[in-house]
């Protein structure tokens, strides 16, 4: 596809390096550039989109600067090996057994060598009201959040805020600013309310000043925001969690049987 040469054609406003980006963005993301594959040429991107050298070079410049290619000036760019990780919700969703890692690092281990966590914060506040609406709680109020960072070899994968109603968390583990053996959904299940069904709410959003910095984005790319509410026995809400990950650098499978 050839792009019209001014910076602006009255049908998308952005400048010419933005609408180059993003559709080589989009090439590598769907896989018609693979992983490890070489980018066209800098003269063949010149001429497919009716670009100055510049103007191609600053395009390149904004797919680097997000993580999704690697070279230098003068030299080949190409597409990083892990480009685009799947993650796929459902697979750690259950507790883990007796004495095992929280499934969530068990599970990103196989898209990287090292995964770990970092608890950020454990409090009781108001949560956001789309957290406390299927929480149940009243207007104002409370409940406990841990806070966390998930990271894929140093690299930060996901900002998660974990929301607890007061009466399932007072007095248990979930109010220690540490770990825990499992991850929550084993202690949840050895305290009585194993998850039975979790419900996921997937947006784009803007991403916030907090998520912005934790995440290193690299510009106004949009995030993936996943509000999940698991429920126990009767359909009661143990937990609301609010998930936030890099929408250019992480996709999020389901899998769904006919019935």
């Amino acid at each position: 596809m050839t792009v019209p040469h001014d910076e602006t054609d009255g049908s998308d406003g952005r400048s010419l390096h933005a609408r180059i980006a993003a559709d080589l963005r989009d090439e590598i993301m769907n896989g018609d550039l693979a992983p490890g594959a070489k980018l066209p040429s800098t003269e063949r991107l010149k001429e497919r989109f009716a670009a100055s050298n510049a103007t191609v070079q600053k395009a390149l410049g904004l797919l680097k600067e997000e993580r999704l290619v690697i070279g230098r000036a003068g030299s080949a760019v190409t597409v990083r090996e892990h480009r685009q990780r799947t993650m796929r919700p459902a697979s750690y969703m259950a507790p883990a057994d007796a004495g095992d890692r929280y499934r969530w690092l068990t599970e990103a281990e196989k898209l990287g060598p090292r995964a770990q966590s970092r608890l950020l914060r454990v409090a009781e506040t108001v949560p956001p009201a789309d957290v406390s609406a299927v929480l149940g709680l009243p207007e104002g109020g409370t409940a406990l959040l841990r806070h966390q960072l998930l990271l894929i070899d140093d690299e930060p994968v996901e900002l998660a805020s974990s929301y607890y109603p007061l009466e399932i968390a007072r007095g248990t583990l979930l109010t220690k600013r540490r770990k825990i053996t499992g991850g929550t959904p084993a202690l949840l299940a050895e305290l009585g309310y194993p998850p039975r069904l979790s419900v996921d709410r997937v947006s784009a959003r803007v991403p916030t000043q907090e998520q912005f910095t934790a995440l290193r984005l690299p510009g106004d790319l949009p995030v993936l925001r996943t509000l999940r509410v698991v429920r126990s026995d009767d359909e009661r809400p143990i937990e609301a969690t609010v998930m936030v990950k890099a929408g250019h650098l992480y996709e999020l499978q389901y899998e769904f049987t006919a019935g």
